[in-house]
């Protein structure tokens, strides 16, 4: 079951929950202090307050989960995907970011974009993923996670990695951990240049 935008608003990614997991996370990790960000997959817009609106782009294929994040983030920048191609120039990001976006799409269907970060990034620049993922020795988090969310392809971290090394990246593991009822990885993609 899908939920609309503001129902997951208040009970995925509530603004306590937010913070404390996403941009406790993250910003363990990364400065995001004038860097330009594309949140790709951005849904309502949780992880745009990383970023200064100057600084940041949100793209999602749900029009609905856009046009919620306008309401919540309406100085920031939200825009509909359509297709492979991203509506930004070549070498204009220093940050891609992927929070719980990959265990919705096949291997396959990821591919093309791979090639579009490739283009996208800047020299040095970073693809920053946080997914659900399966652990080994963790089998409740692991069939808790197959039962309550609509992701159809939950991976291990290798398996995740696999899909960007295929493509001509190379993957740094930075951090496992739980949240809530959800195993989480958090790494690093980068483009061979």
């Amino acid at each position: 079951m899908e939920l609309s935008p503001r129902l997951y608003h208040w009970f995925i990614r509530p603004n306590i929950l937010n913070n404390l997991y996403i941009k406790g996370v993250l910003s363990r990790y990364f400065n995001f202090a004038e860097k330009k960000v594309l949140d790709f997959g951005s849904g309502i817009g949780s992880a745009s307050s990383l970023c200064s609106k100057a600084y940041y782009i949100g793209v999602d294929p749900d029009s609905r989960r856009i046009a919620y994040a306008r309401r919540l983030n309406p100085d920031y920048d939200f825009r509909v995907l359509e297709g492979t191609n991203l509506p930004l120039e070549n070498n204009s990001v220093d940050y891609i970011l992927s929070l719980a976006v990959l265990h919705h799409i096949s291997s396959d269907d990821f591919s093309p974009y791979l090639y579009e970060f490739q283009r996208i990034l800047k020299p040095n620049g970073k693809i920053i993923v946080l997914e659900p993922c399966r652990l080994k020795g963790s089998f409740f988090t692991n069939s808790l996670m197959k039962l309550c969310d609509n992701g159809s392809y939950v991976r291990d971290y290798e398996s995740y990695s696999k899909m960007f090394e295929l493509k001509d990246f190379k993957t740094e593991f930075l951090i496992e951990f739980r949240k809530i009822l959800y195993n989480e990885v958090l790494f690093m993609a980068m483009p061979y240049k």
